[in-house]
């Protein structure tokens, strides 16, 4: 980030996903199932919330578990790809949505947030948590190794953007919700795996520091990485982080 301001208040990154909301669907992570079974286990039969749903992601696996799963996307064309799914979507915002009296007994964002208000979203999140109810935090980092990392490194410094893909700041998110009185457990899984170039850049041009380049500014990038890469592809691990938090 260049400037002094918390992500969500960068709204034309916030509102760019639409335009690739395919694509997106298409090659962003998804969920270990082992980490979706904890999630279902933590409803106990209860209805699920899952805000900034985007595609669907997580929302389907989770129904698809027998749960009642009721997303929240700002997003038209990505809520129409959710919806796609059978899904249940009611577009709004965090902070502009209306719970209508209802409540859940766990809550979700998923790679979503860092694009909320948290002081104004938690309370709202207590409110409509029914007793010893779960919010659940995901982000996923897909981070190159070895040589490889270090030229990819060079090409974004040298770019516009001077921003690379990474893992969330959770140690400073997991201080947010202690301070606002919830406890919280973080959770790491993460594994290697080889991908070819285009897989990568794929899944790095669904990023909104990426969506928001100008043309010629992407075009650039993307050619600029793929020399940098190379035919043989590279090593990424991929990491998912969860942060399990509860009222106290």
């Amino acid at each position: 980030m260049t400037e002094d301001r918390p992500l969500h208040a960068h709204r034309d990154r916030a509102d760019s996903f639409g335009s690739v909301a395919a694509a997106y669907d298409r090659y962003r992570p998804r969920y270990p199932d082992d980490v979706v079974d904890e999630i279902a286990a933590l409803a106990r039969g209860g209805r699920v919330l899952d805000v900034g749903c985007g595609t669907g992601l997580l929302a389907d696996p989770l129904a698809r578990r027998g749960l009642a799963v009721l997303g929240v996307e700002p997003d038209h064309e990505m809520a129409e790809v959710a919806r796609g799914r059978g899904l249940d979507v009611e577009e709004a915002t965090a902070e502009t949505w209306d719970p209508s009296g209802r409540t859940f007994s766990v809550v979700t964002f998923a790679n979503s947030w860092h694009w909320v208000d948290a002081e104004a979203t938690l309370p709202m999140i207590r409110d409509i948590l029914a007793p010893r109810g779960h919010l659940v935090l995901f982000w996923h980092a897909t981070v190159p190794s070895g040589p490889t990392k270090e030229r990819i490194d060079a090409v974004y410094a040298a770019s516009e953007m001077q921003e690379l893909v990474g893992p969330s700041a959770t140690p400073s998110i997991s201080d947010q919700l202690r301070t606002a009185g919830w406890d919280l457990v973080d959770h790491t899984t993460s594994s290697d795996r080889r991908v070819t170039a285009e897989e990568w850049l794929d899944t790095a041009f669904t990023f909104s520091n990426h969506i928001v380049l100008e043309p010629d500014a992407a075009e650039r990038l993307r050619s600029d990485l793929t020399a940098a890469i190379g035919p043989d592809g590279l090593t990424v691990t991929a990491h998912t982080y969860w942060i399990d938090a509860w009222p106290t």
